[in-house]
């Protein structure tokens, strides 16, 4: 090459590496191999501080190793540019949002990758980017954030800052809920897997260290590459609702035990008819040295003395407020217990007890003697019935089955029924179709266990031809106790 061409090629590299290079209105950095920068402009120098014999990830991210998606190994393999969001730290180690620009540099045209040179600049920087991100992004009354492939936020809009903290490069699990692992049930993680939309219920714990419970929705970020890049999640606080369903809930046993008190009276009044009635007639058979008169006001005296006991412990039970001790259950082996506890007695009175369960259903946060006694409750119930209605072919019939995300059980039989006056009393008063043989309590207190695990019970009945009684829960709200029980 001529000895002037040669010359005024140095002199274009100089002028190219003075004022475009050292000049530029942003960060440049040169990168081999081994992530050393080894050259970088005077932006980046005042902007990131002494760079020299420090690798990238370093100055960076002020880490000891290569990011976990890092995309410069795969430039150097098949020389293409990469684009990439990401949380840098500036030399005064304050976090900022930057897009990076990595593109291949090769010493020799059509050779391999050499290096990279990477331009930095920081997004928040220009005016395009705060409107849209003061409209569009930090203004909206919820909790949105975006997050990369490390789980660090990269953004975080006015709601979230205010309720968890500036917390831009932490990790996502560290600022919602205070671990210092990935969370097991993590929809974000689920989103970056498969790039579809997620949905999940969470619950957290703000930087006041108050609880939060929360509705999250996860959708990917895309910016032309085939994988997942970013998650942006959006989270709506729920934690006000939660609180009023739980109101709700103990608003309702509340009112139930208040619709009660009247029928308790009434009960306790009938019994100590009964005990004044014994007492008299042992009284009166002293007098007349009668002994049978004697014997019977004494057989007065137990049955009333026993029936108060019996009214007595089970109010208690049903009045009594706590929390369902929930573990996972196997619904179908609930009803299995049930189906033997009374297959002889039904044997016996001449009544089918059958079982139809879904197969294979899945197992839901239960407890189950609370839900034992419920069927137990129910399935007493429907023999009874089944012998007052003194018809052939009596049967009872338990199922189980999902509907709607909830987990039902139901009790049917073929007997008396209720007719529309009964069926307005058996969940409001000490009423019962027993006679002295019953409290009255049975179905108030399987209407509180199923309330207690946020569900509902719902009765169909017609007089003589039998009666439905369905358990419902809401997966989802099961779901929540267990996770709030942990």
């Amino acid at each position: 090459m001529p000895k002037h061409k040669t010359e005024k090629s140095k002199a274009l590299t100089q002028l190219l590496y003075d004022q475009f290079f050292q000049q530029a209105p942003f960060n440049v950095a040169i990168i081999d191999r081994d992530y050393n920068i080894i050259e970088a402009n005077d932006n980046f120098t005042r902007y990131f501080g002494n760079w020299h014999n420090r690798k990238c990830f370093s100055v960076y991210k002020k880490q000891e190793r290569p990011c976990s998606v890092c995309t410069q190994k795969e430039i150097f393999e098949d020389g293409r540019t990469r684009v990439v969001d990401t949380v840098v730290a500036d030399k005064n180690s304050r976090w900022a949002h930057h897009v990076i620009q990595s593109a291949p540099l090769r010493l020799t045209p059509g050779g391999p990758v050499d290096y990279i040179v990477e331009i930095t600049s920081v997004v928040t920087d220009t005016n395009q980017w705060q409107q849209e991100y003061n409209v569009l992004f930090d203004r909206v009354p919820c909790y949105i954030t975006v997050i990369d492939e490390e789980y660090r936020i990269v953004r975080a809009n006015e709601s979230f800052r205010e309720r968890f903290g500036d917390v831009l490069g932490q990790y996502c699990y560290k600022v919602y809920k205070r671990r210092e692992k990935k969370c097991p049930r993590c929809p974000a993680a689920r989103t970056f897997k498969d790039g579809k939309i997620h949905q999940s219920e969470q619950n957290g714990i703000g930087k006041d260290s108050r609880k939060i419970d929360y509705a999250v929705t996860t959708s990917p970020l895309v910016r032309g590459e085939e994988r997942v890049a970013h998650v942006i999640e959006i989270s709506t606080d729920v934690t006000k609702i939660k609180k009023l369903e739980k109101e709700v809930l103990e608003a309702e046993r509340l009112a139930a035990v208040g619709q009660t008190v009247a029928g308790l009276a009434h009960s306790i009044k009938n019994i100590l008819m009964g005990l004044e009635g014994g007492k008299y007639m042992i009284s009166l058979g002293l007098k007349k040295d009668d002994r049978s008169m004697i014997d019977r006001g004494s057989d007065m005296l137990d049955r009333n003395f026993d029936k108060t006991t019996t009214l007595v412990k089970d109010f208690l039970s049903f009045s009594k407020g706590r929390l369902p001790q929930l573990k996972m259950t196997d619904p179908n082996a609930l009803v299995g217990e049930i189906v033997d506890l009374y297959k002889d007695i039904a044997a016996v009175s001449n009544i089918e007890l059958k079982a139809r369960l879904k197969p294979k259903i899945s197992p839901a946060p239960l407890d189950p003697d609370a839900i034992h006694t419920c069927l137990t409750n129910l399935v007493s119930n429907a023999l009874d019935a089944c012998l007052m209605g003194q018809q052939k072919g009596s049967e009872v019939v338990i199922t189980t089955r999902d509907e709607k995300g909830k987990l039902i059980f139901e009790v049917s039989d073929n007997g008396s029924g209720m007719d529309y006056e009964i069926k307005k009393k058996i969940f409001t008063t000490f009423f019962t179709t027993k006679g002295g043989e019953g409290t009255g309590l049975g179905l108030l207190t399987t209407r509180k266990l199923v309330q207690e695990h946020g569900g509902k019970i719902v009765v169909e009945s017609q007089k003589g031809k039998g009666s439905r009684f369905r358990m419902e829960f809401p997966r989802k709200r099961l779901e929540m106790l267990y996770r709030e029980s942990e």
